[in-house]
């Protein structure tokens, strides 16, 4: 009995630890873009940070989605941010960056006089969602728990 209580103990001791697949995707991006850098993690939601952008976030698994990328800016993009977007977009959800670009690129091109300050749409199995105020514009772009 005491050897197996040891044989028990060890086990656990030994077995590594399993850090958040969230916080693994984000320390990926930061690996691979340039200039962004992982803040801090809270309640499923890593923060990170980018100079083309106010706000940045991975969130994973939320009631609705999977997996969930956000960025804000200011209300007049630069092309640095459509940039961070498309190639984000393309390292989380695993898809081409050309149809990830494309695909965010169209959500934010998309608000205006005509159609209004909040865009939904569904590209490439992923939903966008582009919202703009007097001041900011952002994009979240999710995938579904059951894509």
């Amino acid at each position: 009995m005491p050897a197996a209580l040891i044989a028990l103990a060890t086990a656990f001791t030994a077995a590594p630890a399993h850090a958040d697949p969230c916080e693994d995707i984000a320390k990926q991006l930061a690996g691979q873009i340039d200039g962004l850098k992982v803040n801090f993690s809270a309640a499923n939601i890593t923060y990170l940070t980018h100079p083309a952008a106010k706000e940045l976030s991975l969130g994973c698994r939320g009631k609705d989605y999977s997996i969930e990328l956000f960025a804000k800016t200011d209300r007049k993009m630069k092309p640095e941010f459509f940039n961070l977007v498309g190639s984000a977009t393309a390292l989380v959800f695993t898809v081409p960056k050309d149809d990830a670009a494309t695909g965010t690129s169209r959500c934010l091109k998309r608000m205006g006089i005509l159609r209004g300050n909040t865009i939904t749409m569904r590209y490439r199995r992923l939903s966008l969602e582009c919202t703009r105020n007097r001041t900011d514009a952002s994009i979240t772009v999710r995938r579904g728990k059951n894509e």
